[in-house]
């Protein structure tokens, strides 16, 4: 964590951010976040993760105290005053101190600047394993803080050599614990599209590839691909290359896959440079 953070209605020490134990984040579970990064010292793809987030606090009844306006001048001075030229910014409403100790109650704001670690080089150049799991996150469509399968079930993926799981019901793929996920097939792009967060790098990516099919994807598809990868904020294009034991294609990250990532390096440059 940067040295600097927004918490109480001002820029303080990071160090001194503090959260009651009773606020539902805690006691629940229940909060909202949001995560960008920066390049050159610029917010990439803000305007974005605002709407997201902004969606989100509504969608989950918690009400954000701040106008737009205001949380784009904050992100502004946190990066500034934390030199943050290439990190990430995480933005967290919690589900605040509710009378019943339940219900959702006016949260509290966070926004902490980061360093940011890509995934390993080797690992865009050969590629990363999944394993399947039958799971649909809750209100997938909002970015909470409940990552409690996910945590617990990441215990196993050491011991599996797996990046991450891909989660499923019934077959029918949705997304991974952290990413979106896509698929490559005689050279169409296909991506799903219910049952997920809808992914601001994804968003771009598909605006930028173009003539993507957004439809369902059985695991058997997606064991019969062509290519595949994941995608996120942190990981912008993960070449998937293997699911459960089965390769994906030959094993290897694919053509269009590796132009697609060189292709949004290259977005990223024009925004801001």
């Amino acid at each position: 964590m940067k040295p600097y953070c927004f918490s109480d209605g001002k820029i303080i020490d990071s160090s001194s951010a503090n959260i009651h134990p009773m606020d539902l984040g805690l006691i629940r579970g229940y909060g909202i976040f949001d995560f960008f990064r920066t390049v050159n010292h610029q917010a990439l793809f803000l305007e974005d993760y605002l709407d997201r987030f902004i969606a989100s606090a509504s969608k989950t009844h918690l009400p954000i105290t701040y106008t737009r306006d205001e949380l784009r001048q904050i992100i502004r001075e946190l990066i500034d005053k934390n030199d943050l030229q290439a990190g990430g910014m995480r933005m967290m409403l919690s589900g605040g101190l509710s009378d019943n100790h339940f219900s959702p109650a006016e949260g509290k704001l966070f926004i902490f600047a980061e360093s940011l670690i890509f995934p390993s080089e080797e690992k865009y150049q050969q590629g990363v394993k999944l394993l399947s799991l039958e799971y649909i996150r809750p209100i997938a469509d909002i970015k909470t803080t409940n990552y409690a399968l996910a945590v617990w079930h990441s215990v196993n993926w050491k011991k599996e050599g797996a990046e991450d799981v891909l989660y499923h019901m019934n077959g029918v793929i949705n997304e991974s614990s952290r990413s979106n996920f896509f698929i490559i097939k005689d050279g169409q792009l296909i991506t799903p599209g219910d049952h997920i967060l809808m992914g601001i790098t994804r968003k771009n990516l598909m605006k930028m590839a173009k003539n993507v099919v957004v439809r369902p994807i059985t695991l058997q598809e997606a064991w019969e691909a062509d290519e595949a990868f994941i995608s996120s904020t942190t990981k912008v294009l993960l070449p998937v290359t293997q699911i459960d034991d089965t390769p994906i294609g030959n094993g290897k990250p694919g053509p269009i896959s590796l132009s697609l990532l060189q292709q949004f390096k290259e977005l990223e440059k024009e925004l801001c440079f």
